[in-house]
């Protein structure tokens, strides 16, 4: 069987061996890339930062397609000449036209990193820890003309852990998707897979995050809410706290939530009568370690913090030396 994979990074290259573990043939490979940076770029890039999929490719002898979309006439040309059985799909932003999904002879099929109806959308890692899920998934489905709706051809839970990042969770993720991929693969060869409708009641969507959803807002969320906002973002984009026109960046690996009766000794401590939520509490400036109230009265503790900037980083233990705790108690 004939499979030409299209996708992106780390679920690209766990495509590539999973379909290789199925002892299917990849007639071809279209790296995400391809569709937005020009030749030139991408090549100095490859050169200089080559990826794991890249290596892949090289070290499997792979025919790379070189299109510069998946819905363009050469790209389509390109999977006749190659008769492809299978398309495979994983990680890519374009919606791919009819034309294009009924090329191949069995079918084309998209890899989506959550428990599908739920979580469609740009990034399930990041959206599944940001909601304070305990579970995730990945999802075999059928393309059609809309985003992530197609129907299910197998899908697994994914468990989520109370110190994921999006980094762990993607780990595991594309990992799990690789070993579906062979079994998957076979199946469809056989034709012994019947697809299942989605269940539109239980659907859930959510978009791409904004700049606004890197600032922490102790005033407005929970202090498990700001520890799932960190962790969620990593290591896609940093989290922001501000204090006094300054902005730290928390390290998602060294959070800790401090309960009420931890956060009432830290206040007896420091003489902190009149506390109020969003200030710093409590400061370490040999660990980075920036302690502060949360809307709910618990606290986080967030060390190995750094001042956001590259002329500031390196003044970030001055600067957390010299906070004003006095300040802080009015």
């Amino acid at each position: 069987m004939k499979v030409v994979i299209l996708g992106k990074g780390e679920m690209l290259s766990n495509l590539i061996e999973g379909t290789v573990n199925a002892n299917c043939e990849i007639a071809g490979i279209f790296r995400y890339e391809r569709t937005v940076l020009p030749p030139a770029l991408l090549a100095i890039r490859d050169f200089f930062k080559s990826s794991s999929d890249v290596t892949l490719i090289k070290q499997y002898k792979l025919h790379e397609i070189k299109c510069n979309s998946a819905n363009s006439e050469k790209f389509k040309k390109e999977i006749l000449k190659l008769n492809a059985d299978i398309i495979l799909v994983g990680t890519w932003a374009e919606k791919l036209k009819k034309d294009i999904i009924d090329l191949p002879v069995i079918a084309s099929v998209n890899v989506h990193p959550s428990f599908l109806p739920k979580y469609r959308g740009p990034n399930p890692y990041l959206q599944t820890i940001l909601h304070g899920e305990k579970t995730s998934g990945v999802t075999f489905h059928l393309i059609d003309e809309n985003f992530d709706k197609g129907s299910i051809l197998s899908q697994k839970e994914i468990e989520i852990l109370p110190t994921d990042t999006g980094k762990e969770l993607k780990e595991r993720t594309v990992y799990q998707a690789r070993l579906m991929c062979s079994e998957i693969l076979n199946k469809l060869q056989d034709g012994l897979i019947i697809p299942v409708n989605q269940n539109e009641k239980e659907a859930t969507y959510f978009p791409n995050i904004t700049s606004n959803d890197m600032m922490l807002d102790f005033e407005k969320e929970t202090a498990e809410q700001i520890h799932a906002r960190i962790r969620a973002l990593h290591p896609w984009l940093p989290c922001y706290y501000t204090y006094k026109n300054k902005y730290f960046i928390p390290n998602p690996y060294k959070l800790r939530i401090l309960d009420e009766e931890q956060t009432s000794k830290i206040l007896q401590k420091n003489k902190i009568a009149h506390p109020k939520v969003g200030n710093i509490i409590n400061t370490n400036y040999k660990s980075r370690s920036i302690t502060v109230m949360c809307k709910d009265w618990k606290s986080l503790k967030m060390v190995g913090t750094y001042l956001y900037g590259f002329m500031n980083k390196p003044f970030t233990q001055f600067y957390i030396k010299n906070l004003d705790i006095q300040q802080i108690r009015d």
